[in-house]
């Protein structure tokens, strides 16, 4: 069944696919292997990288879904029918359920740190007890995770147009604003001119072979392929909107918030003479000293865990879409239904993440917390799987033709365009995935 619900405007497209691209990895990931892969050498790296292998991913989703007008499941089982290709869309379902659960954990510490500071209970200097008291608190953790998937199950719930589309684009404009802010506050502290010249000024002596892989794995990572989201979403594109406009700008806007980030937080850092640190140490402990050490620093400090929770909850929705849409495919009165039931089996799956670092913090999985292991599973295993088949697909089940159509190819250097996407979407793309699975998963 055709979708029945589409995007009213390719804006609408471009920001929940931006919001779905923009969440933990820009804002707790991608400053800190900035910091330890050698600063601007990495983010030049991250940016041709996400030029030459993100967007020929990007694109590659975009003609499944809008192709064929479904969801991720049946959109492989029209272009390849009678084969086993459907399961790339499974796979990514459940690489999203799976993402979801411990993803939601995530979002309930930073509504529980939003309420503290909104209530004046973030005070230093002991940020990292604090941390640890609420991570630890399994009442408070699990109920702030509860409360995370049902904002996340309300807005999906309500379909693409009402719920989805109109949510991001008011969080996703809050969360530029909120960038520009902070970042101004940053960049006007005593010393921050060191932080700037090591984000932007590239040390090509730091980088190694770490930092090219990591480079890779955050260039299609940050845009949210592989996982067959953006199979769904561009399914409820019309016909007439340009995909590479809207890749362009996709990728434009989740470029500009890793500069974002990096102005905002690395000036800052360096001025009060802290380093960057990997995860949830940055925003919930280095960060929290660093904001407690200027001016009005409460009220940046709320500021950033705001901008954390918008492009936190625009990931989720992404994440529910996914799997909401290859159940209902298409039946929009059961979308309702389905987005309250899949959210409670997620947020009952998410239990065990939530109590890793508090009661069950003594059960393990392979050496690691049980939300380490999650994570684990889906950043370095489904992900680059996913995507690996994505970059496989295209070229080798879809046609010529319906390429050339979906991209609306013309002239002829549109057709020396398209060349250069579909030789980098099936020879390049695939080596780089191949290296970042294995460097991942310990075989390099």
């Amino acid at each position: 069944m055709k979708q029945t619900d589409q995007w009213t405007s390719r804006l609408g497209f471009i920001l929940a696919a931006a919001g779905s691209a923009i969440g933990l990895g820009a804002i707790w990931k991608f400053p800190y292997i900035v910091g330890t892969s050698g600063g601007g050498a990495f983010f030049l790296l991250f940016l041709i990288f996400t030029l030459a292998i993100g967007m020929p991913l990007l694109l590659g989703e975009f003609v499944i879904g809008r192709s064929t007008q479904k969801e991720a499941v049946s959109a492989y089982k029209v272009i390849a029918p009678g084969t086993l290709w459907h399961w790339v869309g499974r796979l990514g379902v459940v690489t999203c359920f799976l993402l979801l659960s411990f993803y939601s954990v995530v979002g309930g510490w930073i509504l529980t740190y939003l309420a503290k500071g909104i209530t004046g209970q973030i005070n230093g200097p002991a940020y990292d007890k604090l941390f640890s008291s609420i991570i630890g608190d399994p009442l408070g953790a699990v109920f702030a995770q509860l409360v995370f998937m049902v904002i996340t199950a309300w807005v999906v719930a309500r379909g693409v147009q009402s719920g989805i589309e109109s949510a991001n684009k008011y969080l996703m404009p809050g969360l530029f604003i909120l960038f520009v802010i902070l970042m101004i506050r940053s960049l006007t502290l005593d010393g921050a001119m060191e932080g700037v010249l090591f984000f932007l000024s590239p040390d090509f002596s730091r980088l190694n072979g770490d930092s090219i892989l990591y480079a890779l794995g955050q260039s299609f990572f940050a845009l949210s392929v592989g996982v067959s989201v953006m199979v769904t979403y561009s399914s409820y594109l019309a016909k007439n909107e340009s995909l590479v406009r809207s890749a362009g700008s996709i990728v434009g806007l989740n470029l500009l918030v890793s500069l974002f980030a990096g102005l905002a937080i690395f000036p800052a850092v360096f001025s009060l003479g802290m380093e960057p640190t990997a995860g949830p140490g940055l925003l919930f402990i280095v960060l929290p000293s660093v904001f407690e050490k200027i001016a009005l620093g409460s009220v940046f400090l709320w500021i950033f865990l705001a901008l954390f929770l918008f492009a936190t909850l625009t990931s989720a929705f992404s994440m529910l879409e996914i799997i909401v849409a290859s159940l209902a495919k298409g039946e929009e009165k059961q979308r309702k239904r389905l987005s309250w039931v899949i959210a409670l089996l997620i947020f009952i799956v998410g239990i065990p993440s939530a109590l890793s670092f508090g009661i069950w913090s003594e059960y393990t999985i392979f050496g690691k917390s049980i939300f380490d292991a999650f994570d684990f599973l889906v950043s370095n295993i489904l992900m680059p799987l996913g995507a690996l088949l994505i970059a496989v697909f295209v070229p080798l089940k879809m046609k010529r033709e319906t390429l050339l159509e979906e991209l609306k190819v013309k002239s002829g250097a549109g057709r020396k365009m398209f060349v250069l996407w579909l030789l980098l979407l099936k020879y390049l793309a695939p080596v780089a995935i191949l290296c970042v699975f294995l460097y991942m998963v310990g075989f390099m």
